[in-house]
């Protein structure tokens, strides 16, 4: 499976950096977007991929810079003449936040008829959802975004994805990386914590309790990149760029 970084920063494009995106593609299927940041389209289209090619979306949870891509994705399919169905999987919201979105971006554009069908499923923290082609485990995160904060386990093409969300450490993340072929995993600070957030020295003090195979980290905030070029990181944690293409 292919993971393309088409967002790794954060909510205020720190280092230059694109809201989150991470585009995971199977060899058979429709690709999997782990959330849809503002600038999920640009992302994308730097990278050559099709956006009317991705079947589901998976949202952590519902801050702008991690969903607010989606009634752009739509559209875009709309003026381009999609017809494959896009399913949207996220926390308890996702329905009305969506709807919202939509009317205050683009007002009227949900009482259009679309050439696609767009199905909303919500996923409680410590649910699983079972499908065709994909299976997704939320768990809860340690983040503020008026809504449930999930963090997730992927399962796509005989593969596991896990990923944190925003979220400080909790002990969750022990059994969302547990055997994992990718943890993508925030790391927004690393002189100083903030709440909600996952601080780089708390995660390293862990990460002999997490057993997944490698891990990328995301959502770097200031401190983190411009200490990136000191940051001694171990051989199995990279910090994610907008460049960043890996094969799991």
């Amino acid at each position: 499976m292919r993971v393309t970084f088409a967002g790794s920063g954060d909510a205020f494009g720190s280092g230059g950096r694109l809201q989150t995106c991470v585009h995971l593609s199977p060899a058979d299927g429709p690709p999997v977007l782990l959330d849809c940041g503002a600038t999920a389209l640009i992302g994308l289209k730097r990278h050559g991929i099709e956006p009317n090619d991705v079947g589901t979306v998976v949202l952590s949870h519902l801050h702008g810079d991690h969903f607010a891509g989606l009634p752009y994705l739509i559209l875009d399919g709309q003026f381009r003449r999609r017809t494959a169905p896009l399913e949207v999987i996220g926390p308890p919201g996702t329905q009305e936040r969506l709807r919202q979105a939509m009317e205050l971006l683009f007002p009227g554009s949900t009482r259009i008829t679309r050439r696609f069908e767009v199905t909303v499923r919500e996923i409680e923290p410590h649910g699983r959802l079972d499908l065709a082609e994909l299976t997704v485990q939320a768990y809860p995160a340690e983040h503020f975004a008026g809504a449930p904060a999930l963090c997730l386990r992927i399962g796509l093409a005989g593969r596991v994805i896990a990923y944190s969300g925003d979220t400080a450490w909790t002990e969750t993340l022990v059994t969302v990386a547990d055997g994992a072929d990718l943890f993508v995993c925030e790391a927004y600070t690393v002189t100083r914590a903030v709440p909600f957030h996952l601080h780089l020295p708390m995660l390293r003090d862990n990460l002999p309790r997490l057993t997944c195979r490698r891990i990328v980290l995301t959502h770097a905030g200031p401190d983190v990149l411009a200490s990136a070029g000191s940051l001694d990181l171990e051989p199995h944690l990279e910090l994610a760029d907008d460049d960043l293409v890996l094969d799991v």
